[in-house]
């Protein structure tokens, strides 16, 4: 390697080292300088180089003959200074092998001298960029943690106002539409009810006339004089026991007859035909209806009086005849047509049609001949039942003698005693298996 290029290699690393690191230049360990040791080894070569050379002289033909004669000494003596020769060349490899591993350290060192100012200014950017990263992280978040605080409140604000404008505006929309559609739903009904009223009234004035022209007033004329109905026979056992056993207590009674109270509440003067225990004249006592009841059994009716209800012991057909028309608002009677004989339905509800004011009510209830379930444990329980009496013919029989807005309704469900019809399709337990009993409602047109 030249010198002056291995100098320019050296001073160009120092350079370098300076320029990036210039505040540990100073401070940092001085390299040996190899500068005298290079001159001394070309030094050395050159004088191994001239080993067996001749001194050049003056030309000319002494010089010559000089010349000549060295040249041939020196071969001469060339056995002699072959070691020697061999010798100084090794020596000078040598120096030459210890130039290269002294430039190679130095390299090194100077390498390692800048790895390590390098690693020491890198670790403290690195802890001053730790420090500002860390810093820069809080502000951010302690921001982030500002900004979204005040955004929640904001929104918080902006949707506790926007809910309670929603809710007010809906909640008035929302009753401003119930209240229409109640009381368009009202108007509605009341005028479909006044129209049926109406219709229903117009229909049965016109039967009237047609059966005055034909002469059939001699038949009603009949009805009204048919003799009371023949008691029969007294029973030889306790009825009071017999019906708390198979119709049930009297709680359990009464509670199924809350279903009429929407129909008797307001009424001035109602009558209970066949009033039994009483259950019927103690819900319309506690809704403060005027109520009396009939029934032919003087126990029933000592029960009656015993709870401070107004009843007597009387048969219907004479106790409605012995009434003023139009005297009553209301009729209920539960449990008792089933006990009629068949011909005298139609004159019961005729005399108890004609003691109805216009738009008095009248409820009867009674076993249900559609449930098939009545005949095989409940109807034929009570020795005094005559026959079931269809929803239709009752219908028919109202409509006659003039009562309108008929209304059906089945009660007791059979599942509820007979659990087992749950079994059946629902199709056939509601065709067949129904209601035990059935209440019919008219009006008085």
């Amino acid at each position: 390697m030249d010198t002056d290029e291995l100098t320019a290699i050296l001073q160009e690393v120092r350079d370098r080292v300076t320029a990036r690191h210039p505040e540990s230049a100073a401070s940092a360990m001085p390299l040996p300088d190899l500068m005298p040791l290079l001159h001394a080894r070309d030094a050395a070569e050159a004088k191994v180089a001239a080993i067996g050379t001749v001194n050049p002289r003056k030309g000319g033909p002494l010089n010559w003959v000089v010349q000549q004669l060295k040249k041939t000494i020196a071969r001469a003596l060339d056995w002699h200074v072959r070691e020697q020769v061999e010798f100084n060349r090794n020596v000078m490899a040598c120096v030459q092998a210890t130039l290269e591993v002294l430039e190679e350290t130095r390299r090194a060192l100077t390498m390692a001298e800048e790895l390590r100012d390098i690693r020491a200014h890198w670790a403290g950017l690195r802890a001053e960029w730790e420090h500002k990263l860390v810093a820069n992280e809080t502000k951010l978040l302690r921001g982030l943690a500002d900004l979204n605080a005040a955004f929640q409140h904001r929104a918080g604000q902006t949707e506790g106002f926007f809910r309670d404008q929603i809710k007010l505006q809906h909640t008035d929309f929302t009753a401003a539409v119930e209240r229409s559609g109640v009381d368009i739903q009202k108007r509605l009904w009341a005028d479909l009810e006044r129209i049926r009223l109406d219709y229903e009234r117009l229909i049965h004035a016109e039967l009237r006339v047609i059966r005055q022209r034909a002469a059939v007033s001699a038949a009603a004329t009949v009805s009204v004089a048919s003799p009371p109905v023949v008691q029969a026979a007294p029973l030889e056992f306790d009825y009071g026991r017999f019906a708390e056993r198979f119709r049930g207590s009297e709680d359990y009674v009464k509670s199924g007859q809350r279903f009429y109270l929407p129909y008797f509440t307001g009424r001035r003067d109602v009558l209970d035909i066949g009033c039994g225990r009483g259950e019927f004249l103690e819900l319309m006592r506690e809704a403060g209806v005027p109520a009396s009841g009939i029934d032919l059994s003087r126990e029933s009716v000592d029960t009656c009086r015993h709870k401070g209800l107004e009843a007597e012991t009387a048969d219907l057909f004479a106790y409605l005849a012995d009434l003023p028309e139009r005297s009553l608002d209301g009729i209920f009677s539960a449990q008792v047509v089933e006990h009629l004989p068949p011909e005298r339905l139609p004159e019961m509800i005729r005399l108890a049609a004609s003691r109805l004011q216009p738009d008095g009510v009248l409820a009867i209830e009674t076993p249900n001949p559609e449930c098939l379930a009545i005949f095989a444990s409940h109807f034929y329980l009570d020795p005094t039942h005559t026959r079931p009496v269809p929803h239709a013919l009752l219908a028919f029989y109202m409509e006659e003698y003039g009562l309108g807005l008929i209304e059906v309704h089945r009660l007791s469900p059979a599942i509820e005693s007979m659990p087992a019809l749950g079994a059946l399709p629902s199709e056939v337990r509601d065709a067949f298996f129904g209601g035990l009993d059935y209440a019919i409602l008219g009006r008085k047109l």
